[in-house]
């Protein structure tokens, strides 16, 4: 096959730099502390409704991978996703970050209806955008570079939008709700127009060997490939991995280190410490193809390079618990990315062949199907952990709501050192825990390549 232009790996890159780089990193990172604190939903409530989410994706992910399978038209199988999804995928994003002057119930409502519904069109567009990798080349050299690029486009935009974050907020001015709506319609703007050029910019050489009708067999199918099993569960333990330390970052600077830190003129506040690790995962997520090549296969580089992560998760709980350490604690973090950037492209590269795998076995192509598990696992893992940082801080003492008579959001915290010690913990030693696993999980998996 000739070789595939740049112009078309940076368009692929686009698709992820929108979807993980914008919405995803913004709901991973923002979202636990926004419901709380900003928006005013229960501690209880804001884990109520990850964990319900995430039982959704458990069924809408998979068919929306079988009805992308079977797409037709001129535009090809998987790509009109990307065309006709790019609108909703923003506009959902920005209303979500709108709070509506309602009280308890209408704010729930709101919320619970509004969440989900991102999670559907996320879906709809993320899915397709990873079934793309199967068939736009046969080339292995080619499909890791192609997921290479994915990953540096959802990095090196997860770092813009983290290190912008508490300076568009400054720039914008007014309330935190104010400032989180206006970011949410601008951000939101740029999620459409990176789809869109995703969807514009790629082409699909690869025909897919269509099933005839729809089928269960399918689904059967999949939960008889060892491979498919394995690196599903190593996908949702590296969400697992990097939901915890995303979600409690925010918590972290507010209850632990007593605010933002400033440094020579520089915000250092929780979007912008986390955008250290993004820029570190943009360069060795770069470099993983070298890495996996010097290694000598994806299953040795992998384990390679979470064992990096989970020694550095491990060394950050040691941090003493001050300001004053902020540098150790970047220079930890740093660490602990140069891993997630090297094992994170590496993950999208062995769906694609474990999709090779099930279309060699079963005769026919299952590759929406595959790796809808693999966003899927992405949602579980994110949300699960997000969820459960929410039950771990409530059982610590952390307690939020919204006033009723007021409508004001409310905040106590009745067990300081509890609290602080749990949020330490759940950035450090429940990411290493999930390292392990991690481990023992990419051991099994079958596929020597």
């Amino acid at each position: 096959m000739a070789k595939i232009p740049l112009r078309e790996k940076i368009g692929y890159a686009l698709g992820d730099a929108a979807a993980g780089g914008i919405t995803w990193k913004v709901m991973s990172i923002a979202f636990p502390l926004f419901f709380t604190n900003v928006f005013g939903l229960t501690i209880a409530d804001t884990a109520t409704l990850m964990l319900i989410a995430r039982m959704f994706d458990v069924i809408t992910d998979p068919l929306m991978g079988s009805l992308a399978d079977r797409t037709q038209s001129r535009w090809g199988t998987y790509r009109p996703w990307l065309l006709f999804g790019a609108v909703p995928l923003g506009l959902v994003f920005s209303l979500l970050l709108c709070t509506p002057d309602f009280g308890p119930v209408g704010k729930r409502i709101w919320a619970y209806t509004l969440y989900l519904l991102m999670m559907v069109v996320y879906t709809a567009v993320n899915v397709p955008y990873g079934s793309m990798l199967g068939v736009m080349t046969e080339d292995d050299n080619e499909k890791n570079q192609f997921s290479s690029f994915r990953m540096v486009g959802a990095y090196a935009m997860g770092f813009v939008t983290l290190l912008s974050f508490p300076y568009l907020q400054k720039l914008v001015g007014g309330t935190a709700q104010h400032q989180y709506a206006v970011l949410g319609a601008f951000f939101g703007l740029l999620a459409t127009l990176g789809t869109l050029a995703c969807g514009l910019l790629t082409r699909e050489r690869l025909k897919p060997v269509r099933a005839e009708k729809f089928s269960l067999k399918p689904f059967a199918n999949l939960f008889r490939n060892r491979p498919w099993i394995y690196l599903t569960l190593v996908g949702i333990g590296m969400n697992f991995f990097n939901g915890f330390r995303y979600a409690v970052a925010g918590y972290m600077f507010e209850y632990c280190l007593k605010g933002d830190v400033t440094l020579s003129g520089l915000i250092i506040n929780y979007t912008v410490f986390m955008t250290f690790g993004e820029l570190t995962c943009m360069v060795f997520g770069g470099l993983s193809p070298v890495f996996t090549k010097w290694i000598g296969s994806k299953r040795k580089a992998f384990q390679v390079a979470v064992i990096i992560s989970g020694v550095a998760s491990a060394g950050y709980y040691f941090i003493p618990m001050d300001p004053s350490y902020i540098w150790l604690m970047i220079a930890m973090v740093v660490i602990t990315s140069v891993g997630v950037g090297l094992f994170s492209p590496l993950l999208w590269s062995m769906y694609a062949d474990v999709a090779d795998y099930a279309t060699e076995k079963n005769g026919t192509s299952s590759t929406g199907l595959i790796f809808s598990s693999g966003t899927m696992a992405q949602k579980f893992g994110t949300a699960i952990s997000g969820s459960l940082v929410a039950l771990f801080l409530g059982m610590a003492g952390f307690v939020s709501g919204t006033d009723a008579a007021t409508g004001q959001t409310v905040v106590t915290i009745t067990d300081e050192t509890s609290v602080g010690q749990m949020i330490w913990a759940l950035f450090s030693l429940f990411p290493t825990a999930i390292t392990v696993i991690m481990m023992v999980l990419v051991h099994l998996y079958p596929i020597k390549k």
